[in-house]
């Protein structure tokens, strides 16, 4: 039975929503924030050397930003779904009734008859308690239940390997028009940032690649547009 349900989840995609979002957020992120650091210092300087050097620097910075960053929210996430878990605890102990009745109303709402509801709520009060209310109460899963560890360690990773792509263009391809190589290389990698994001998702590849260039784009537009009203040469 366990294998059966385990090849169930595998041929789903919901299971991997809470890395999937952390990673992709982190390589956008990455390719974003350090291509237009690199954009912007190579429009400004006649020498590579300052150009590799503040793309590094951002590079390193955004990583740690934004690992620490989910690490904090998602955590933040966990302390209130423990807190959750702590009190249910409480009110499973004082007013059992009270909370099997709530179980068994949740289920009368999903669409079972009350008297096969009730059923259910016993059946599955007996078997354990605790886990029928945090899940069917609460809505804490396996899947759902924040992982701060994880979403760190995705958002740090892929930020890093975002932020290489435009960092190698920094290394290896001619200063002079750096600014415009940038930016088409990174609309380039964010399109395939959303395809691989929709692969892994199983979500439309067409929608994806549109939405991450679009907003991609808007989002270089506009530090473009800030640097020149501003008068910066972007």
């Amino acid at each position: 039975m366990n294998d059966i349900s385990n090849d169930y989840l595998d041929n789903h995609y919901i299971h991997k929503s809470n890395w999937l979002r952390a990673a992709v957020l982190g390589a956008n992120d990455g390719i974003l924030s350090t291509a237009s650091i690199a954009i912007g210092v190579s429009a400004a300087r006649t020498l590579r050397e300052p150009v590799i050097l503040a793309t590094l620097a951002g590079l390193v910075a955004g990583a740690l930003s934004m690992a620490a960053g989910e690490y904090v929210s998602v955590s933040s996430q966990t302390d209130v779904e423990k807190a959750d878990i702590e009190r249910e605890k409480i009110e499973l102990k004082e007013m059992p009734d009270i909370e099997l009745q709530r179980l068994a109303e949740i289920y009368e709402q999903r669409g079972l008859k009350k008297e096969t509801a009730l059923i259910v709520a016993q059946e599955l009060t007996e078997h354990d308690v605790l886990a029928a209310h945090v899940r069917d109460e609460l809505g804490i899963n396996d899947i759902s239940q924040a992982k701060p560890i994880q979403a760190a360690v995705a958002s740090g990773a892929s930020f890093t390997v975002g932020g290489l792509l435009p960092f190698l263009v920094t290394l290896f391809l001619p200063l002079n028009g750096m600014e415009y190589a940038l930016y088409g290389f990174a609309l380039f990698f964010l399109i395939i940032l959303g395809a691989l994001a929709a692969k892994t998702g199983g979500s439309s590849i067409g929608k994806a690649v549109l939405r991450i260039t679009f907003w991609g784009t808007v989002a270089m537009g506009l530090t473009a547009l800030v640097g020149y009203v501003f008068g910066v040469n972007l």
